[in-house]
């Protein structure tokens, strides 16, 4: 799924620009749209996106202006404008594409694709980071996993894990400080990033970290971490659970 943000002063050219994006595709989202180029600006310095739309004539900030003001652009950027002599310059900006109003649905089809490329190029760049990361991390520093998500990567220190819970195709790692952070993993893929000698996965929906246990109630079959969490232990994981204890 592609998400879009389209940025233009004009209500008309915006709502002609969204209905063509949502009858090209069911992979595009479009996250948000702007009339006001300061609002665009705040949303998108916060904001995940794949690709920015952006109108070139604006009055209070040009599309130029506002590429120039974006601290981190980790998205692609399509330029829709009525004049064909911003083209050379959208390119320099590092545009990927631009689109001359009004738009033709062959040049959106080629543009789509463009935006598809750039970031198929970018996830495998930021795959093998995390994967030299990961590599690193387990030779030489057991302390901390590399995790991708949400368009960022985090250095988590293992200590600060209490927990992993499954939900279906995603897995939610529960912290130390309260804080909880969702991946597009399934906890079998997160079990195989953490190490065996800290960490135990006590029941098909849930990883536990095992300094952080605190109490083994035998009784109801559960243990209890010092966050207080009761996490239960299945039967067919009990006893490979007291030989690690």
């Amino acid at each position: 799924m592609l998400r879009a943000i389209l940025i233009d002063d004009e209500p008309k050219a915006l709502e002609s620009l969204t209905w063509e994006l949502e009858n090209f595709s069911d992979e595009i989202e479009i996250l948000a749209t702007f009339t006001d180029p300061e609002e665009a600006l705040l949303y998108v310095e916060k904001a995940t996106c794949d690709c920015v739309f952006l109108d070139i004539e604006m009055p209070t900030m040009d599309g130029f202006q506002f590429l120039n003001r974006i601290k981190s652009k980790d998205f692609a950027v399509v330029i829709t404008t009525a004049y064909n002599e911003y083209a050379i310059k959208a390119l320099k900006e590092e545009a990927i594409d631009y689109l001359l109003k009004p738009i033709d649905m062959d040049d959106l089809k080629v543009a789509i694709s463009k935006v598809k490329k750039y970031i198929a190029r970018n996830d495998v760049s930021t795959e093998k980071f995390e994967r030299i990361l990961s590599d690193y991390n387990s030779r030489f520093n057991k302390k901390r996993i590399t995790i991708n998500t949400d368009g960022k990567l985090i250095f988590l220190d293992l200590d600060d894990l209490l927990f992993a819970e499954s939900d279906g195709n995603y897995s939610t790692l529960y912290l130390t400080n309260s804080k909880k952070i969702v991946l597009t993993k399934k906890l079998k893929e997160v079990d195989a990033m953490l190490p065996d000698e800290r960490f135990f996965r006590i029941h098909n929906s849930y990883i536990v970290n095992l300094d952080k246990i605190k109490e083994f109630i035998k009784s109801d079959g559960y243990v209890v971490l010092i966050s207080n969490h009761k996490i239960p232990i299945s039967r067919q994981r009990k006893a490979a659970f007291l030989e690690k204890l």
